[in-house]
């Protein structure tokens, strides 16, 4: 729909108040909240006035997806207004992303879920919430549902600058293949359906690649990936099953010094190290199921992940061995590796009520996490031949996190947004080192709070809060003993806390456009990195980001979309 008619839509479904279960619409009229069949959108955004708890939150649709091209998996989340995507090191290796005044490296303070299941992996071998979306299928992605700063008591471990939620499509309209040829060795085979089974439906997609890329020494990135759902509808419940499995290897032409292009010793296509790169795997189950209820909805997420990673970097080439072999010719290179079994279960309960004569939503809800890493693993290598080591872990982690939210529609042009959250964390590890071994217990409480004032004119004013965390890597919360320099060191704080505000504005006064506005800061109490290309924690400390956003989609013509999105942020230390 466009102009009058969408935003006429828009102002009949205000106050939506929460994600997947349930819908809550109050009438500007001031009488009785109202409940009825749902209502499907075509469009590109579900971003429009009466749709968000902040002005910074929305949702892509399948449409939008379909049609911006995007060159990496990982880049459908700079669908995502303000998100920055890139590449280094190959193909395979998880992507760099900016946000928010962060350089988020892997995915460190963003959370990222594909249908429910986490994508961030946590006390990893290469870098603490490293987010992989390398086995990610976007002609498969459905809606992206997003959220920024820490103000949604349903996020919680690495949500600070934001969290994206990435669902997969159940069916297909019709079965489809593609294949795809480019320049310096690029190909990519695609083939995807859906039909009848039973009493649901089976999906199933399988993707191959190759990519050369335009370096002296060919990355020769292949991968294989696959997907099978089978998912039913039968009366109040909705369920789906799926299954994926992913594996990729490369070469990767890493970084090189400016000086050595200049003096003639490289080409800037060229490798200092034509033996870097890595392979991954990756495999998961998982189950999603909804139950619609009369007063709200019941919904469970669990699921099984293992993973593996052997990835090999070479930055310093030839600097300082930092590994003591007594023989700097060999170089810098280290080896990473990990095996990863993650598991995890959540639920969420909804109820849709009154308090008094004010439209009320409840969310209640409960989400654990279990990663077994072992080995977990860093060591120097000769052309990836292990040279000597650095450390060699086992790490369980373990976590449980309750959260409850309350909405409340006080009057057609005010509603609140107060929620919380609780969790504890579990980290186990068991070193080559006894000394950094050990036991540590941690938890956290996050308080949130939301308020809409609106709509006036097509136009509402959003005021939000929220305090968030990220986790640190298990390792450093036990750590005592440098495993390069042999140096006493101190254990870092498991769990970082931050703190932030927003103020924003969203308006559907122009036909066809919806503008928001949003000023925002975030405090962190830290930023400790525990760096897995050391095996130790780099010290820093705390910061303070602020910025500004604005964000519009219009829908000039039915055959003319517009898209803009704007933000400037500044980040610095609060500290000495």
């Amino acid at each position: 729909m466009q102009g009058r008619g969408r935003s006429a839509l828009w102002r009949a479904l205000l106050a939506c108040l929460f994600w997947e279960a349930a819908e809550i619409h109050a009438q500007q009229g001031g009488a009785d909240a109202v409940r009825g069949d749902a209502i499907v959108v075509e469009g590109h955004h579900d971003n429009a006035v009466g749709t968000t708890d902040a002005a910074s939150q929305g949702t892509i649709t399948q449409k939008l997806i379909e049609e911006r091209p995007a060159l990496r998996p990982g880049e459908v989340l700079e669908f995502v207004p303000g998100v920055i995507v890139t590449q280094h090191s190959g193909d395979g290796k998880a992507n760099q992303y900016f946000l928010r005044g962060f350089n988020l490296d892997h995915g460190t303070d963003f959370a990222t879920f594909l249908d429910g299941v986490p994508v961030n992996m946590r006390s990893h071998a290469h870098g603490q919430g490293y987010t992989d979306l390398n086995f990610l299928i976007p002609e498969l992605v459905s809606r992206i549902d997003y959220r920024k700063g820490p103000y949604f008591a349903e996020d919680g471990d690495f949500a600070n600058a934001g969290s994206a939620r990435i669902r997969y499509a159940s069916t297909l309209k019709e079965p489809f293949a593609s294949a795809t040829v480019g320049g310096h060795g690029y190909q990519r085979l695609l083939t995807a359906g859906s039909t009848g089974l039973g009493e649901g439906q089976v999906l199933g997609a399988l993707e191959l690649g190759h990519n050369n890329g335009p370096w002296q020494v060919p990355e020769g990135f292949n991968k294989v990936n696959g997907v099978l759902r089978w998912s039913t509808n039968r009366g109040q419940d909705s369920f789906a099953l799926t299954g994926m499995v992913y594996a990729a290897k490369w070469t990767a032409t890493d970084q090189i010094p400016a000086r050595a292009v200049s003096q003639g010793l490289v080409d800037r296509f060229g490798s200092l190290d034509p033996s870097d790169g890595g392979t991954t795997g990756r495999s998961s189950l998982s189950l999603n199921w909804t139950r619609s209820l009369a007063d709200g909805a019941f919904n469970v997420d669990a699921y099984v992940v293992r993973s593996r990673l052997d990835l090999f970097n070479n930055f310093t080439f030839q600097l300082n061995h930092p590994f003591d072999l007594g023989d700097p010719i060999n170089g810098d290179q280290f080896h990473q590796f990990e095996r990863r079994t993650m598991t995890g279960f959540s639920a969420m309960r909804t109820w849709v009520g009154t308090l008094g004569e004010a439209p009320m939503t409840n969310k209640v809800g409960l989400q654990t996490r279990y990663d077994k890493v072992d080995p977990l693993g860093l060591e120097a290598t000769v052309a990836r031949v292990p040279a000597a080591p650095v450390r060699l872990d086992a790490v369980n982690e373990a976590s449980a996190g309750l959260f409850a939210e309350n909405a409340v529609q006080w009057t057609p042009w005010l509603r609140s947004i107060v929620g919380a959250r609780f969790d504890e964390y579990s980290f186990k590890v068991r070193s080559d080192n006894a000394a950094n071994s050990g036991d540590v217990g941690a938890n956290i409480v996050s308080p949130k709070l939301g308020l809409v004032l609106g709509p006036w004119a097509k136009t509402e004013i959003f005021l939000n809060y929220g305090e968030g965390f990220h986790s640190n890597d298990a390792r450093g919360t036990v750590t005592h003993v440098s495993p390069q320099t042999g140096a006493a060191v101190d254990p870092v704080t498991p769990l970082v806390k931050s703190k932030g505000q927003e103020i924003g504005v969203k308006t559907n006064i122009v036909p066809g456009l919806t503008s928001s506005v949003a000023i925002w800061q975030l405090r962190l109490a830290s930023e400790l990195v525990f760096s897995g290309d050391a095996g130790d924690t780099q010290a820093s400390r705390a910061s303070l980001r602020q910025g500004v956003e604005w964000s519009n989609h219009w829908i000039v013509k039915p055959w003319l979309l517009l898209d803009l999105d704007l933000s400037a942020s500044r980040a610095r230390f609060t500290q000495d």
